[in-house]
Order: C-alpha cells, then sequence, then structure tokens
C-alpha cells in the first residue's frame, strides 16, 4: 500500500469514532475537479453500487504512474470522502501499488463502525473498479509495448 494512503488508514484507525465523521466531512473536499475534457462523464465509469451518482476514470501514464478522476455530488459527503481519501492516497502511486491495495481498506479504516454497511458497501466497489481499470489499462499498455 502506498505510504500516503497507509498513513491516512492508520489516522483513521485510531481515531476516536466521533472524530472520523469529521475526518470525513475533511476528506470530501479533497476531491480535485475534473478536467474539462471529462466533463459530462465523458470516458468515465458509474460505480451503480453507490446510493448517489459516482463516476471515476483511471489512466496508467507512461511513467506507470497512475492518475485518477473522480466526479461525486457535494450533497454526497461520505462518497466524495471516499473519492478524496483515494485521491489524496494513491496520489503519485505507480500501478502496482493500486492494485495492491487492500479490498478490506474501509474496514481497515475502521469504518465499518461509524458508518453505514451500505456506504462501506459503495466505498469497496469503488475500489474495486478503479484496480480493474487501472489493471485493464495497464495490461493495454504492456500488450501496445509488445506490438
Amino acid at each position: 500500500m502506498p505510504r500516503k494512503l497507509a498513513a491516512i488508514v492508520d489516522e483513521f484507525a485510531t481515531a476516536p469514532r466521533d472524530v472520523v465523521l469529521e475526518m470525513l466531512l475533511e476528506f470530501s473536499d479533497a476531491v480535485p475537479p475534473l478536467p474539462p475534457e471529462l466533463e459530462g462523464h465523458e470516458g468515465m465509469e458509474q460505480v451503480p453500487e453507490c446510493q448517489t451518482p459516482f463516476f471515476l476514470k483511471a489512466e496508467v501514464t507512461e511513467q506507470k504512474t497512475v492518475r485518477l478522476y473522480f466526479q461525486c455530488p457535494p450533497e454526497a459527503p461520505t462518497t466524495r470522502a471516499f473519492a478524496g481519501i483515494l485521491s489524496e492516497g494513491l496520489e503519485g502511486a505507480t500501478a502496482d501499488e493500486v492494485l495492491a491495495v487492500p479490498a478490506d481498506l474501509y474496514q481497515r479504516m475502521g469504518l465499518a463502525q461509524a458508518i453505514s454497511p451500505l456506504r462501506v458497501r459503495g466505498g469497496t466497489a469503488i475500489l474495486q473498479r478503479l484496480k480493474r481499470q487501472v489493471s485493464e489499462r495497464q495490461t493495454l499498455d504492456n500488450g501496445d509495448a509488445r506490438d
């Protein structure tokens, strides 16, 4: 797991439950705006497991680092917080580091005790789709290199 993300996980895991909700709200503000070419969710994948409209896109650069894009309405702070945690924690991470993020990330953070199971399921689906996109992009890039 990338160091930035591991630090965020540890911070949440050791925080008192009442502080966890405040921390989530802070991360909901950490989602960078979409670049103009992604406005309207062009080329982004919707995550239907989320209760709110949530879209994501992962790119793997030539340097094998991952670039992430998320779109979620401000009226959904918990869901936006998942995106903020991933944005901040995976910034500059390699594709292999992203693929190594444990599937039970949100349970490790202690979020299963602070928010509803439905929201944790949505966050887990975000991570699964993100990792699938990274894996697909990495495979495509590797296939292109052999051609």
